[in-house]
């Protein structure tokens, strides 16, 4: 199938390609230390356009995506994902889905106009929508529990997300924010 125009894509349209940020901050729980800590990372994402996609009435263009994530001069990456972003148009729905090879899956959404250049998503665990699932071992002592992210993109050549994701920690007895932060570089389209 060949890529549709970047127009059909809303406000994805403009994070297709290759990109690379090198500053980004992933404030989190660490484990060998019993707290919160930083840890500053480099991360690819190849963002490829894919379209239409037809179910019933509806009609989805988007992004198949692959992302890792490496702590500073690592060769194996600490973090990956892979999945998808998907424009809405007619009802002005941003999605984003993606499953981490921890064993968890998200699917995440919210509300944009085709030429937004900032759009938040969210997702909630329980939500028949916009949720999170977890396989056995996470959701008993590791829960996710939301998620919300905002992408801001700047112009061509760089845009920007600012997440966070909810973690019951059993052993803990509570609800910990896990952010990440990056502004990413375009290095292909």
């Amino acid at each position: 199938m060949p890529a549709p125009d970047l127009q059909l894509l809303g406000p994805l349209g403009p994070l297709a390609g290759t990109w690379e940020g090198t500053k980004g901050l992933d404030v989190s729980f660490h484990n060998v230390e019993q707290e919160i800590g930083d840890t500053v990372y480099r991360e690819r994402v190849v963002m490829n356009p894919f379209g239409p996609v037809d179910n019933g009435s509806q009609v989805l263009y988007g992004l198949d995506y692959r992302m890792s994530a490496w702590r500073n001069d690592e060769v194996d990456p600490f973090h990956t994902e892979v999945g998808y972003w998907l424009w809405d148009g007619d009802a002005g729905q941003v999605m984003r889905c993606f499953m981490v090879p921890r064993g968890s899956v998200l699917i995440a959404g919210g509300t944009a106009s085709a030429d937004s250049r900032v759009f938040s998503l969210q997702a909630t665990l329980g939500s028949q929508t916009y949720g999170v699932l977890s396989n056995l071992y996470l959701d008993a002592v590791a829960r996710t529990t939301a998620y919300q992210a905002t992408i801001e993109v700047h112009g061509d050549d760089s845009w920007s997300y600012d997440e966070t994701t909810w973690v019951y920690l059993e052993a803990l007895n509570k609800l910990i924010p896990h952010t990440d932060r990056n502004t990413m570089k375009r290095v292909a389209s």
